[in-house]
């Protein structure tokens, strides 16, 4: 599928699909019905799944996002309950109540979602995604370091540049969910220089940054004021600088979340005073908004809209500043 056409930039609007125009076709279909268990829709979201095959990747973004959209109905439970020894039922069983999980800060059943996530690894034991599932697990349950680490082998050991489990180890290790920022610095150093620049985990380094610098703002006060200072030297003004010099060309990107790590970099981008940089990330975007980072001070459309502009602005004025 085409990643970032040159064409005029679309409309902004929230695309939980990205550019997977076949997750975006389930999404369409399963909307319409309300995302019940239904034969057809249980139909639906397992053949988006093998749809995918192998590519871990793009199998881990599908169930991610489809996950989401259903942890609120009984789709999962329909098809776990129909075919009970499906590795991919199991898996989305598990993903549905991890989504679940992490938005309400506690799980149902974290011991049933670990046994389906190691029922799952035993059907398909070349799949990452249930160890990536379980990493999630460890966020919500707050794992030891150690169990941790082993399942992050098992995860990364299948599937060495995951995006999923990159981003759920971060966000484990991360203050606002018990961690600190120096295990999030320990964790960003030891991978900057492994992971190859277009690899999909690519953006840990630059999400890591912007999770720090909307946790300075969440603290106010003199924190808060000096905030923009995270982006002028060393390696986080580094790692900005290749992001914008690689990552939005045609092409360099091959992922599935390719556009959310985009939308992170334009955020970043603006968040430095670099609005004129951002302004060709914004245009290979084509409109597509994540709701985070751009949801952490206003409505996501919103602030989207606002920096876009300002980011047109500061291209036909030759000025990158705030």
């Amino acid at each position: 599928m085409p990643l970032f056409s040159s064409r005029t930039s679309r409309r902004p609007r929230i695309a939980p699909a990205l550019d997977d125009e076949g997750l975006a076709r389930v999404l369409g279909r399963l909307g319409k019905r309300g995302g019940s268990g239904r034969a057809p829709d249980v139909a639906l979201v397992s053949a988006a799944l093998e749809e995918a095959g192998h590519d871990w990747d793009r199998r881990g973004h599908r169930a991610s996002v489809l996950a989401e959209a259903t942890a609120d109905t009984g789709l999962s439970a329909a098809w776990l309950g129909r075919e009970p020894q499906n590795a991919d039922a199991l898996l989305f069983h598990s993903w549905t109540a991890l989504a679940r999980g992490l938005r309400d800060g506690r799980l149902e059943d974290a011991g049933q979602v670990v046994e389906q996530c190691h029922r799952a690894a035993e059907l398909r034991p070349e799949d990452p995604l249930p160890w990536v599932v379980l990493l999630g697990v460890a966020r919500v349950e707050r794992f030891t370091q150690n169990d941790v680490n082993a399942v992050w082998r098992e995860a990364t050991g299948r599937d060495r540049w995951h995006r999923e489990a990159y981003l759920q180890m971060l966000a484990y290790l991360s203050p606002e969910e018990g961690g600190s920022s120096a295990a999030v610095l320990d964790f960003v150093d030891v991978v900057r220089t492994r992971i190859p620049a277009n690899a999909p985990c690519a953006a840990v380094e630059v999400t890591a940054a912007v999770r720090q610098y909307q946790g300075l703002l969440a603290t106010g006060g003199v924190r808060a004021m000096t905030a923009g200072q995270l982006w002028d030297g060393g390696q986080v003004a580094a790692a900005l600088d290749q992001a914008a010099t690689l990552w939005a060309k045609p092409g360099f990107f091959q992922h599935a979340a390719a556009q959310a790590d985009l939308n992170v970099l334009a955020y970043a981008l603006c968040a430095a005073g670099r609005a004129a940089d951002a302004h060709h990330v914004f245009q290979a975007l084509q409109g597509v908004v994540t709701p985070w980072p751009w949801n952490v001070d206003g409505p996501a459309l919103q602030r989207f809209e606002q920096h876009q502009a300002k980011a047109e602005r500061g291209r036909q004025g030759g000025l990158g500043g705030a």
